[in-house]
């Protein structure tokens, strides 16, 4: 793998366009479905006008006298007959648009958890866990609550509207065009909080972005914060950032309040247009009474659906900047991004390099002329060249900050090169001293790299790993839960589950980050054990916590500032009295001093 990331150093919030088209390609699948709810729709919304264009007979009947108790009769059959219609097709229509909305945001959902878990971890870094965190949860439930307001506003009542305004440009074409009075305001209204509430609602997000990392940070730099006594600085950074999201929620509440006011004003406006149209349209007998009070029934009829339709605008604007940056996210090109396990030979044949079968198989990974940054000013690692291979174990060694955690990050893909080319087999397996216990079975957890990999298969990792005593401190064995509320693993015990991992999914290259450091532990000549057996037949890197463990590799690799500056079997580096020498001089009196113990 070869360039770095070209996203970047926050994660991107797509434009409207980019997620209208986004959100239509999802549709794609449900578009049959989508057509039954606009045929249901005005089928449904068709029945809304008997009730007021009934009423309207019923008056001009009484008024020339013609109307008598079958006439009312006749007429509530028909109102109830029609409502009764309306509902069901209203309440089903509902459902197959509830179940479309959801399936589309279950695949949203799906395809933005599926892009994150490919994003390179320095550009989540960057822009920093609360942001992701709030997008694939914050943002998903906003989309999801959402569905109560939004469905039945852009079904029932969109059709209503249409389907009324229809009905009383029927009556009498007046009648409609006295909506041209109230269109104006509705228009004013709408453009102007289109114009104010994206910009209120989007900075509303990202204030609760900023709130969730806040809280991220607080969780899992728990010890840090206890051990530093930074309780109440934390405390204050949270509560600052919380404090932050109500002053733009109450922003955003104050343009909501204005936008329904002008709302209620074109209602007011609407009706007193109509009644003076009727009253015109009788005076010069071109319309009845019955026709008139129609008209009025009609538009007071669309209160309910207009309002609920503007109202549901301002739920638009959160959900739509929600999406926006969901979609930010799904739409991150794929080739611009680092992606650890890229095929070697695929990745240089683009590079114009010279790797072919030959060398592949003698060698498995080449690291040449590489620097990084995390900054872009300040390089961690310069002018690295190292060349693993097939079938050799190599540890990386150096004091603090010398770069090891950083190159090994390279290599599994992690972060990409700012310069050089860095070339891996696709089939690696990281392990670091961070090792997670999913939420599942004990065989869950084992086979997520191997899912197809059977029960025999997992014992049999186990074993090789020596931590077939382990399942015997389960109460169930595999079918133990493990995780949040589950049994909980020891660290030691974590560890040699992520050993057995790494021998059921049989990389071709395995790095281990400290993966046994374990520090102070009695239990680390065991974890040792397990990782000789793990990386036993394959190539591995090592990160070594222990020198005994760089000891016992093919090859040590030794760095300082950035730098490999040494590079050799144990002993040879013993022989050259360098960096390795001394370190492992003061590693050995360290022993002697413990006792001889790791």
């Amino acid at each position: 793998m070869s360039g770095k990331a070209k996203v970047s150093g926050t994660l991107p919030v797509a434009s409207a366009k980019l997620t209208r088209r986004e959100v239509w390609a999802t549709t794609r699948s449900h578009r049959l479905r989508l057509f039954l709810v606009v045929a249901l729709g005005t089928a449904s919304a068709g029945t809304g006008l008997v009730f007021p264009v009934t009423v309207g007979y019923l008056v001009d009947d009484v008024q020339a006298g013609t109307g008598d108790a079958a006439t009312v009769l006749w007429a509530l059959v028909v109102m109830l007959a029609a409502a009764a219609a309306g509902a069901v097709g209203g309440a089903t229509m509902i459902v197959l648009a509830a179940r479309s909305y959801h399936a589309m945001l279950a695949e949203l959902r799906e395809r933005l958890v599926g892009r994150a878990m490919t994003l390179p971890q320095s550009l989540v870094e960057r822009a920093g866990t609360g942001d992701l965190v709030s997008r694939s949860s914050d943002d998903v439930a906003q989309i999801a609550d959402a569905a109560p307001q939004i469905i039945p506003a852009v079904t029932a009542a969109g059709f209503t509207i249409a389907i009324t305004i229809i009905g009383m440009t029927t009556l009498d074409l007046w009648y409609g065009l006295t909506l041209v009075v109230v269109l104006p305001v509705y228009i004013v209204t709408v453009r102007w909080y289109l114009s104010t509430a994206p910009g209120i609602y989007a900075a509303e997000r990202a204030a609760m972005s900023t709130r969730a990392q806040q809280i991220v940070e607080s969780q899992r730099g728990h010890d840090t914060i206890l051990g530093f006594g930074l309780s109440e600085l934390r405390h204050e950074r949270v509560l600052a950032a919380s404090w932050n999201v109500v002053g733009h929620s109450l922003r955003a509440r104050t343009v909501q309040n204005m936008f329904f006011g002008r709302l209620n004003f074109a209602e007011y406006l609407g009706v007193a247009a109509i009644l003076a149209t009727g009253f015109s349209l009788i005076q010069t007998e071109t319309s009845t009474v019955g026709a008139a009070t129609a008209a009025v029934l009609l538009f007071l009829r669309l209160f309910g659906p207009i309002n609920q339709l503007l109202f549901v605008v301002d739920t638009l604007q959160s959900v739509t900047a929600s999406l926006n940056r969901i979609v930010g996210v799904i739409t991150l090109p794929i080739l611009d991004i680092v992606q650890p396990g890229v095929s070697a030979q695929a990745e240089e044949s683009t590079r114009g390099g010279t790797w072919n079968d030959e060398l592949m198989s003698a060698h498995i990974v080449r690291v040449s002329g590489m620097s990084y940054s995390y900054d872009g000013r300040h390089p961690v690692l310069e002018d690295i060249d190292l060349v693993i291979r097939a079938g050799e174990r190599v540890a990386l060694v150096g004091e603090s900050g010398a770069g090891k955690t950083t190159l090994a990050a390279i290599i599994a893909g992690t972060h990409g090169p700012d310069t050089g080319t860095v070339v891996v087999p696709e089939r690696t397996a990281v392990i670091t001293q961070e090792t997670h216990v999913f939420s599942g079975t004990a065989r869950e957890n084992l086979t997520l790299a191997a899912p197809h990999a059977d029960d025999e298969e997992v014992r049999a990792a186990l074993a090789s790993t020596g931590a077939s005593g382990l399942l015997d401190l389960l109460p169930e064995g595999l079918n133990t839960v493990l995780g949040g509320g589950g049994y909980e693993l020891t660290a030691a015990q974590a560890q040699q589950l992520a050993l057995a991992r790494l021998v059921l999914a049989d990389p071709d290259l395995a790095i281990l980050d400290e993966a046994t450091a374990e520090a102070g532990s009695t239990h680390a000549g065991l974890l040792d054990r397990a990782a000789d057996a793990a990386l036993a037949g394959r190539t591995g890197l090592m990160i070594a916590h222990r020198l005994s463990q760089a000891a016992a590799c093919d090859r040590i690799v030794v760095m300082d500032h950035g730098r490999i500056t040494e590079t050799g079997t144990h002993d040879e580096l013993v022989t050259a009295e360098g960096t390795y020498a001394r370190l492992w001089e003061v590693w050995e009196q360290g022993r002697g001093a413990a006792g001889g113990t790791e």
